[in-house]
């Protein structure tokens, strides 16, 4: 789907953004892209889509080099930026003019799609609310039916009901057929999503790895006390430490993912350590 090698890229030559960056993201997952504002996340996901180039590696979508556009791989992917910009026509008018360009854009997915978002189909786009206009433009990337469908930012500008919306529309149209990239720093809003977590930090992608895969290796828990105990990292709340720690009992818990985010980008290394070690190697 998507392929990544050696990639450097930076606005300016002297900053790099990306240094020597690989990655590889494949059909039947939801992939969540997490970092801190500034580390690029909505660069790398541009250089995906072809809207920048990599000055060294190569970006590969579906055997395409992606900076060269090829009509193919375009129809057969969808990407909405963190700022959006809709004409002044209906969602009916919209579809006449754009659907064109996606094979396999469904009317009645994009029709439904927009009812389960509480977007009126008669409304002019662009005299929407912003959070509306959001869900519009959702819908309609949803129904061009691509395989790969990027999103930067989507819940921006949402809502808590229309987030729980989100999630829920997400959620079902994967297929084993179709790859969904969502790249965010609100990270609760991904919370029972994703099942693939990447993380941008310090100019790669330091971790790629499945929420299941990380709960073998880590568990996550609070604790009243954390004095002798191996914990990887910490955090203190009204509630006591939530502390993440190596599973080293085979037991399961869910993945905290903004604690395990606050850990790898803390700059404390064993958290990646820890998840880059084979599970087999930790019960020797």
């Amino acid at each position: 789907m998507i392929h990544i090698q050696n990639l450097s890229f930076g606005y300016s030559r002297r900053l790099p953004l990306f240094r020597n960056l690989n990655l590889t993201l494949r059909q039947g997952h939801i992939y969540g892209l997490f970092g801190k504002n500034g580390a690029g996340k909505s660069t790398l996901l541009k250089n995906m889509v072809g809207l920048v180039f990599p000055q060294e590696g190569s970006c590969q979508v579906n055997g395409y080099e992606a900076s060269k556009r090829y009509p193919a791989m375009l129809e057969d992917l969808f990407f909405i930026p963190e700022e959006i910009y809709l004409p002044a026509l209906t969602a009916r008018q919209f579809v006449a003019s754009t659907a064109l360009f996606y094979p396999r854009f469904s009317e009645a997915d994009f029709y439904r799609c927009l009812s389960e978002f509480d977007v009126p189909q008669d409304a002019v786009l662009d005299k929407l609310s912003y959070g509306q206009q959001k869900k519009a433009i959702i819908a309609f990337g949803l129904a061009t039916n691509a395989s790969l469908l990027l999103l930067d930012e989507p819940t921006n500008g949402l809502d808590i009901p229309s987030k729980v919306q989100f999630r829920r529309v997400i959620a079902s149209a994967l297929t084993e057929d179709r790859c969904i990239v969502i790249s965010t720093h609100q990270v609760r809003d991904l919370d029972s999503l994703i099942d693939t977590l990447l993380v941008l930090h310090d100019r790669n992608i330091v971790l790629n790895q499945s929420l299941d895969a990380i709960s073998e290796k880590i568990t996550f828990t609070t604790l009243a006390e954390s004095e002798g105990m191996d914990v990887l990292y910490q955090e203190e709340s009204l509630r006591g430490r939530h502390v993440i720690q190596p599973n080293l009992t085979g037991s399961y818990s869910k993945v905290d993912l903004e604690l395990l985010f606050n850990a790898i980008t803390s700059g404390d290394k064993s958290i990646i350590q820890t998840l880059h070690t084979p599970v087999y190697e930790k019960s020797v």
